[in-house]
């Protein structure tokens, strides 16, 4: 599939999806989050591809959403407006409802919605001149994407209410001792070493690593002890590996 506002590169267990809009500073625009759905419904059905990095081209990650498209004349349509609306939310939920491990490799700055897409990530990788900032309210906008869960969940209710706030610039140094980065690199190093965790990810069991992410989802989406956190298919999944382990065990004992 032919992309206008991605670049999108597989090799073997790996895919890299980077925002492609250098010249805009990778603003992220209507198209981009139609593609970068697109991507993510794709990779419901892709069995091969285990982690996804997501960065920018241009040695930039993203200056946020597209405010250029606000000044376009609104639909008379008000159930197309309110769907446009939660275009954002989506994508939001399409990265973070991968079965995949998503890191994000963060180049210069993410402004805003582009924060808010790294943060749906799994692992967060920012080279060590990277900033941060939330400029909506200062904008006059609330925070939206339904970013604000998410963004107390990786740094506290207290931090991510600050941050969203008083809109303060933070280094990449700062977002990791809030908890919203999880690695520091050097400058242009970052896609290096989130190809390093993508590859001590993949040379491990693939189920366990699928499992777990599976488990931490539930855990993030509120779930407490009680609750059940795998899923119906993956217990039967086990049930099936356990029974032909044990028919084979049964088969070496006979021989």
């Amino acid at each position: 599939m032919k992309y206008e506002t991605l670049k999108v590169e597989r090799q073997d267990a790996l895919m890299l999806v980077r925002f492609n809009r250098p010249e805009k500073k990778n603003a992220i625009n209507r198209q981009m989050h139609l593609e970068v759905q697109a991507v993510c419904r794709a990779l419901a059905d892709d069995f091969e591809t285990r982690v996804v990095i997501l960065g920018g081209e241009g040695g930039v990650f993203s200056s946020g959403a597209d405010t250029s498209e606000w000044r376009e004349s609104a639909s008379a349509n008000e159930l197309e407006v309110r769907h446009m609306s939660g275009i954002g939310s989506r994508t939001s939920a399409a990265i973070e409802g991968l079965d995949q491990i998503t890191i994000a490799s963060v180049q210069s700055f993410a402004i805003g919605g582009a924060l808010v897409l790294a943060a749906c990530c799994d692992l967060r990788v920012a080279g060590e001149s990277a900033w941060f900032s939330i400029p909506e309210v200062e904008l006059g906008l609330p925070l939206g994407w339904n970013a604000l869960p998410r963004l107390a969940r990786e740094m506290g209710h207290a931090r991510a209410l600050e941050l969203t706030i008083t809109c303060d610039r933070f280094s990449a140094e700062k977002a990791y001792e809030y908890g919203l980065v999880t690695h520091v690199s050097a400058d242009e190093e970052e896609e290096r070493m989130a190809r390093e965790l993508a590859e001590r990810i993949i040379a491990n069991p693939p189920l366990p690593v699928a499992l777990t992410k599976a488990t931490m989802k539930s855990l993030k989406r509120g779930s407490e002890m009680g609750d059940a956190v795998y899923s119906d298919a993956d217990l039967l999944l086990y049930s099936r590996l356990l029974a032909q382990r044990r028919r084979r065990l049964e088969q070496q004992g006979r021989a």
